[in-house]
C-alpha cells in the first residue's frame, strides 16, 4: 500500500469534504498596468491575458508560490508562478487559506481546467467570470494528504517534461536524417529523377456533395475536417454520410491513397493515408486524392511529411480560408529515386518514424 493510501485510511475514514474554493482560499483580482509602467527585462513578471509574461514591473502585488487563472483572452489557463509577480485586471490569483496548501490548489485548477473551459463566454474577447472559479467544488483532505497528492503529481510533472524533452529531441534527430535521406543522399543515386508529384501520381479534388443531402448511413465521407496532422480522424462526430453511389465510383478511396486538405487553417499540414480498417470512404470536395502505382507511396508520405508545409505556405492563397490549389499539389517537386531505392528509404524512415515519434 501506497504512503497516500496509508494517509488516507488514516486521516479520511469517513471520506474528503467538498467545499466551494471561495471558502477555503481568496479568488483576488489583479491591478490594471499600463505599457509604460513596464520594462522588457528587469523588474517582476506580469500575467495579463495569457500565460506569456506581457512584461516586468518595478512592483510585486502578490507572492511566490501562487496559483492563478486567466480571465480574459486566454481565458481558463492556470498558472503558477515561483517568483513574486504582478497580477493584471485579467488575472485572478488564488490566495490558500489555512486549510489548503497553494500548491494543491494549483494542481486542483489543472485538473477542473475542463470546466474553466467550459464556462468560458465566447465573444470578441473570451471571458471568465471571478464567480466560476470561486464556486468550483474542491476536495479538501488534511494537510498531510495533501502535501503527499502535490509530491506525486509534481513528481509526473517533472516525468513528463522529461519525456517531452525526449521526444522533442528525438523528433529533430528524425527529421535531420529523414531531410538527409531524402535530399543528399539520393540526389547522386544513378537513376535519380526530378519530377512533380502530378508527373507521375493521379491526383484527384472529390466530389461536390451537397451538405444537404448528407445522411446519417451509408457511405463514410472524407471530408477536410477529417484530415488532421499526418493521420485520418474519424470520430464520431465528425462523420457524415452519402447514401448512393452511382456515377461516384471514382471518387471511391482506396488503402494506401495519400490525403490532403486543401483549404482551412491546417493546410499543407493537414494530411493522412487512408488504412484498410477506414474503407469504405467516398473524397469529398476541397480535399486531394493521390494514387500511383508508379511511385512507392510510403515514400511519397515521407516527401511530404518534408516539404508540404513549407510549400503550401508560398502557394497557398491568402485570406480568411487559406486555399491551394489542385494545379499546386500536382506541381509539388519530387526527387525520385528507382524503385527499389524508394522502398530501401521508406523502409528506413517508417522505423525511424514507429521509434522517434
Amino acid at each position: 500500500m501506497s504512503k497516500l493510501d496509508d494517509l488516507i485510511r488514516e486521516l479520511c475514514p469517513e471520506g474528503v469534504e467538498y467545499k466551494k474554493l471561495s471558502d477555503v482560499a481568496t479568488v483576488e483580482r489583479g491591478k490594471r498596468v499600463v505599457k509604460e509602467q513596464l520594462s522588457s527585462n528587469s523588474g517582476f513578471p506580469v500575467f495579463q491575458n495569457s500565460l506569456k509574461v506581457m512584461g516586468y514591473h518595478t512592483d510585486y502585488n502578490f507572492p511566490e508560490e501562487t496559483s492563478f487563472v486567466i480571465g480574459a483572452g486566454a481565458a481558463g489557463e492556470v498558472g503558477y508562478c515561483k517568483e513574486n509577480f504582478w497580477a493584471a485586471d485579467d488575472c485572478f490569483p488564488v490566495v490558500g487559506g489555512d486549510s489548503v496548501i497553494n500548491r494543491y490548489i494549483f494542481h486542483f485548477l489543472l485538473w477542473a481546467q475542463p470546466v474553466l473551459f467550459s464556462k468560458v463566454r465566447k465573444a470578441s474577447i473570451p471571458r471568465l467570470s471571478r464567480s466560476v472559479v470561486e464556486n468550483l467544488l474542491i476536495p479538501v483532505p488534511p494537510l498531510e494528504v495533501q502535501c503527499e497528492i502535490v509530491r506525486i503529481l509534481d513528481n509526473f510533472t517533472e516525468l513528463t517534461a522529461e519525456l517531452t524533452a525526449e521526444l522533442t529531441a528525438r523528433k529533430k534527430q528524425y527529421e535531420f536524417y529523414r531531410n538527409k535521406l531524402l535530399t543528399h543522399d539520393i540526389s547522386h543515386h544513378v537513376g535519380t529523377i526530378k519530377t512533380t508529384i502530378g508527373a507521375c501520381c493521379d491526383v484527384l479534388s472529390g466530389f461536390p456533395f451537397n451538405s444537404s443531402q448528407f445522411s446519417d448511413d451509408g457511405i463514410r465521407l472524407l471530408r477536410g475536417m477529417n484530415v488532421k496532422r499526418g493521420y485520418l480522424d474519424f470520430s464520431e462526430e465528425n462523420n457524415k454520410y452519402w447514401n448512393s453511389s452511382s456515377g461516384i465510383e471514382k471518387y471511391f478511396l482506396e488503402a494506401g491513397d495519400i490525403i490532403i486538405a486543401m483549404d482551412g487553417s491546417l493546410v499543407g499540414k493537414s494530411f493522412g493515408v487512408v488504412r484498410d480498417e477506414d474503407l469504405p470512404l467516398l473524397l469529398v470536395q476541397r480535399v486531394a486524392r493521390i494514387r500511383s502505382r508508379k511511385v512507392n507511396m510510403r515514400y511519397l508520405y515521407h516527401c511530404l511529411a518534408k516539404d508540404l508545409f513549407d510549400y503550401t505556405d508560398k502557394k497557398k492563397t491568402a485570406g480568411a480560408v487559406p486555399h491551394i490549389s489542385l494545379k499546386d499539389i500536382q506541381s509539388f517537386p519530387l526527387i525520385l529515386p528507382p524503385e527499389k531505392e524508394q522502398e530501401r528509404l521508406a523502409y528506413v524512415l517508417d522505423n525511424f518514424d514507429a521509434i522517434c515519434l
